[in-house]
């Protein structure tokens, strides 16, 4: 007999076999374990999932199935059964309980393209220690004024550079991955970070894919991609031990860690995996935040007068119109942060998070067994006009009179725990320094009728063109 009929027929009895093992899985807990459904045989309702997120409105997804199933339910996405959180009790709980109940478990295709050692796959005691060491840098650099000013001077000169048609998602792109490139590897733009970044847009393009090269052609790029920015950052990373021997020191988040104590100890893999995943944390959803509010504004010239009248009032109290924003000025915008709180809410830039049971853990009156994948849905409060009337439309404004009525375990567009986004001032801070210029120069108005999409991982930076005036 063939021995390749033998193998398929083996791999297509597999697949039938699946269901009945989801089936004997739930039979086993039949009260245990959260209603739900399992989709197709071995991609389960991945492809739905993808293809609801790949869309401006994913909402449905998540719509059917809580109007079935209630606010946790089953599921089977990326090749593993899933428990399905969209409940602001469970997520904050979850976020809450990282390496006691929880540990960080992502699907392939993002933990392969973001590396073992990034920041968003380590666990335990290095990464604690690699989290403290960049809040704590950022922290420092911000309230010192360095990277503002650098902030401040890195966006007057690209946005001097605008032609009077404009793709926005890509002119912020290029803005945050300067400033990231900026504060992690002190380094300038220039023809190197410029092919760089080209190589992270077609990363970022390999997230929510199917995770075999074979069959996903943006997925395969991503893989060549990722290939390329280890190589060229391994370079700067034995560059940079070779100048620090000489006693070379540079104050960015790279020297941050060769000068920690454990730095030579240190591998060159685990300090690029590192480098690579804040590079891809700092620019990505920075930008696409900084684009969509744009958007949003646009779209309510009420919030955009408001805004503007706030950064006039800024603008016009320095001596010079060419004097840069200090940290007293980002502290000085209220109802800026209302629209970035807002944007963040609405866009929810970062859909939800994976995680995975060290023991069994009882959620909502459910058991779930220990080594059960679990996806906490942080988009799910965020629109439920439970916590936010009218939760769909954009509206700033709520922002000042219902903050203090809304639980502080529903708005965590940043995550929350253990792991909380170490970039999330800076975010605010980037996207407060984008809106200041953007409103005090220029005026702007859509160049087509085109559709944004929500969310940062689906080849958004050629979208929202725009016609821009310089006041």
């Amino acid at each position: 007999m063939d021995l390749s009929f033998v193998v398929m027929v083996t791999f297509f009895i597999s697949l039938l076999s699946i269901p009945f093992l989801f089936f004997t899985l739930y039979r086993r807990h039949p009260n245990t374990l959260p209603p739900g459904q399992m989709g197709l045989p071995f991609i389960g309702e991945t492809l739905q999932l993808i293809s609801a997120f790949k869309t401006e409105n994913p909402e449905p997804f998540t719509d059917d199935r809580v109007s079935r199933f209630g606010s946790i339910f089953m599921t089977h996405i990326f090749g593993e059964p899933t428990i399905y959180s969209v409940d602001s009790e469970v997520n904050r709980f979850i976020l809450n309980n990282e390496g006691k109940l929880f540990e960080c478990s992502y699907p392939s295709m993002i933990s392969n393209l973001h590396g073992k050692y990034s920041l968003l796959i380590m666990k335990g005691s290095l990464h604690k220690k690699m989290h403290s060491l960049t809040v704590n840098f950022i922290k420092s650099a911000l309230t010192r004024g360095q990277l503002l000013l650098h902030m401040d001077t890195l966006m007057r000169s690209y946005m001097d550079s605008w032609s009077p048609k404009i793709l926005l998602m890509e002119e912020t792109k290029k803005i945050t991955f300067a400033l990231t490139v900026k504060l992690l590897l002190s380094s300038d733009p220039c023809e190197w970070t410029e092919s760089l970044r080209q190589e992270f847009l077609l990363i970022a393009e390999g997230f929510w894919s199917i995770p075999i090269p074979s069959i996903s052609i943006s997925y395969n790029r991503a893989i060549k991609a990722k290939e390329k920015v280890v190589e060229s950052l391994s370079l700067v990373v034995e560059e940079r031990r070779r100048a620090m021997e000489e006693g070379e020191r540079k104050n960015d988040v790279l020297g941050a860690i060769l000068d920690e104590k454990a730095g030579n100890e240190h591998s060159n893999e685990m300090i690029v995996d590192l480098l690579v995943s804040l590079l891809l944390a700092g620019y990505e959803t920075t930008s696409s935040a900084m684009t969509l509010s744009v958007k949003f504004l646009t779209e309510n010239p009420r919030a955009l007068s408001e805004l503007k009248e706030e950064q006039d009032k800024i603008r016009a109290q320095k001596g010079d119109d060419n004097e840069p924003l200090v940290w007293n000025d980002y502290k000085s915008m209220p109802f800026t942060q209302c629209v970035i709180s807002e944007t963040l809410r609405v866009s929810n830039i970062v859909g939800g998070i994976f995680r995975r049971t060290l023991s069994d853990v009882q959620l909502n009156g459910y058991t779930i067994p220990k080594g059960w994948k679990i996806f906490a849905a942080l988009r799910g409060p965020h629109m439920n006009d439970e916590y936010f009337k009218d939760a769909r439309t954009f509206n700033p404004w709520r922002w000042q009179s219902d903050a203090e009525k809304t639980p502080a375990n529903v708005f965590i567009p940043f995550g929350g725990g253990p792991r909380l986004c170490p970039g999330y001032e800076l975010s605010r801070v980037s996207i407060s320094v984008f809106l200041h210029h953007l409103v005090t120069n220029y005026s702007w108005e859509p160049a087509e009728k085109d559709k944004v999409v929500f969310f940062p991982f689906t080849g958004t930076q050629k979208r929202y063109p725009i016609y821009v005036k310089r006041n």
